[in-house]
């Protein structure tokens, strides 16, 4: 496919192998390509977006089909090569529109531009003999191999399907690993300071969006047919903000009040901030705190877009114990850095970089944050820790430690959530959302008290 002399497949290979090669994430790297290439048709755009995504959500079941064709392993293959067959295998397998035909020679052509001639007739022969067999592929049978069959079924790493089956039941696990291969539409959150819904559904419905009330949530809609976020009005405005409904939910379960002091330790790129500001209705204030100064930018931004003036962007690194804070907020936010298994659907390349270590490593992070963010509180005042993953190391069982090592107690969930997600788990102070199972991304929260001074008992 060209337009005005751009080849798009070989802008998605250029995305895959900075992938591969720097370890962008996927939806880093095509975010930094659409920028560069704005000019591309929205069909364009749409077309190598799927296939970089694609490629990537699908590479373990796609190496697996591979492997079955070709003598030289995927992992021994040169890494174009090795691109080109995965985003040519996605193509064949998932893309009904492209021609099997087209996909084979543009992939030829693809190796022979890249200076691997002498490597056409293997891509070829690869191609040639998956489009022949596609119907026709077998692979590893669940009643010999569970975990084996979840990892290709569902495209990840074994180490996961393994551990989701250590934390939940089966079924529970193969609706986490089905609902990360679903496409889910963008959810937004509409806001209530100087804005009225009414407003931004006619400002949206003007411009040709689709719109569906999304679950759990007044203020959050899915939002379709609309080709740049940053061409919608009601984004330019500050009507809207990207966020999934799980992470609006913390700005419920956090309940700040106007005039309430509020500090969010780990904030980038400040959704959940923004809401709490948004539901002071202005008023009050709230610190968002990032590590980087990247990161303090893009909150800036979103700031100032959302015209709210009671939020206010810091670089502050988490770990490091800030003084000037101790005891003077009402409310804690403590949104931790985490393994995010929850948003695996949005983020497909953090299937492949998952272990135990680095499980261990984030553990280890997340009681140090959390340890500082206790120190903030208020006598009376709230803490809500948080995490985008369903990994009960970094869920459950910080919060069974920080009970026994705090002077907090947990607080009941109860009457800051919709009826559906009440359960014996959120009386007792915390809710774990599960993908596939909820209407939502995978997400853990729970909300602690500071004791009073004296009743520490």
């Amino acid at each position: 496919m060209m337009t005005d002399g751009v080849n798009t497949r070989e802008l998605a290979l250029n995305v895959l192998l900075q992938i591969e090669k720097e370890q962008v994430p996927c939806h880093v790297a095509v975010r930094q390509m659409l920028e560069k290439y704005q000019f591309l048709p929205k069909q364009d755009r749409a077309f190598v977006t799927r296939l970089c995504d694609g490629t990537v959500e699908y590479q373990i079941q796609n190496d697996f089909v591979i492997n079955q064709f070709s003598k030289t392993k995927i992992q021994k293959c040169k890494p174009v090569i090795r691109a080109i067959l995965r985003m040519s295998v996605y193509q064949i397998r998932f893309m009904d529109g492209v021609p099997d035909s087209a996909v084979v020679n543009e992939a030829v052509k693809l190796a022979a531009r890249r200076g691997f001639f002498q490597l056409k007739g293997f891509v070829n022969g690869v191609l040639r003999s998956i489009v022949r067999e596609k119907d026709h592929l077998t692979f590893p049978a669940r009643e010999e191999d569970l975990c084996r069959y979840l990892s290709v079924r569902y495209s990840v790493p074994e180490f996961l399907a393994e551990e989701f089956l250590e934390q939940y039941p089966e079924d529970v696990t193969e609706k986490m690993l089905a609902s990360f291969l679903e496409n889910a539409p963008t959810t937004v959150r509409v806001s209530r300071f100087q804005n009225t819904e009414q407003e931004t559904m006619e400002s949206l419905r003007r411009q040709g969006v689709s719109l569906e009330k999304a679950p759990y949530v007044e203020e959050a809609w899915y939002i379709r047919d609309y080709d740049h976020l940053s061409r919608l009005a009601a984004f330019l405005q500050g009507r809207i903000q990207v966020q999934d409904v799980s992470s609006m939910l913390v700005a419920h379960v956090a309940d700040p009040h106007p005039g309430d002091t509020v500090l969010d330790v780990c904030a980038a790129p400040g959704g959940k901030s923004l809401h709490m500001a948004d539901r002071m209705l202005g008023c009050g204030f709230v610190q968002a705190r990032d590590l980087t100064s990247y990161k303090v930018e893009l909150m800036q931004e979103n700031i100032e877009r959302s015209g709210l003036g009671n939020v206010m962007a810091e670089q502050w690194d988490a770990t490091v114990y800030d003084e000037s804070w101790e005891k003077k907020a009402d409310v804690v936010l403590a949104d931790v850095p985490c393994s995010g298994y929850g948003v695996i659907g949005k983020k497909a390349d953090i299937r492949y970089h998952a272990s135990r270590n680095k499980e261990n490593e984030l553990v280890r992070l997340q009681r140090k944050i959390l340890e500082n963010a206790a120190a903030y509180v208020k006598d009376g005042g709230t803490l809500v820790y948080s995490t985008c993953t369903v990994n009960k190391k970094e869920n459950e069982e910080n919060v069974r430690w920080f009970l026994e090592e705090f002077p907090f107690e947990a607080v009941s969930l109860d009457d800051c959530l919709p009826e559906e997600l009440r359960s014996r788990e959120t009386a007792k102070g915390y809710l774990q959302l599960l993908p596939g199972v909820h209407n939502c991304d995978g997400f853990f929260m729970a909300k602690f008290r500071r004791k009073e001074a004296g009743n520490d008992e």
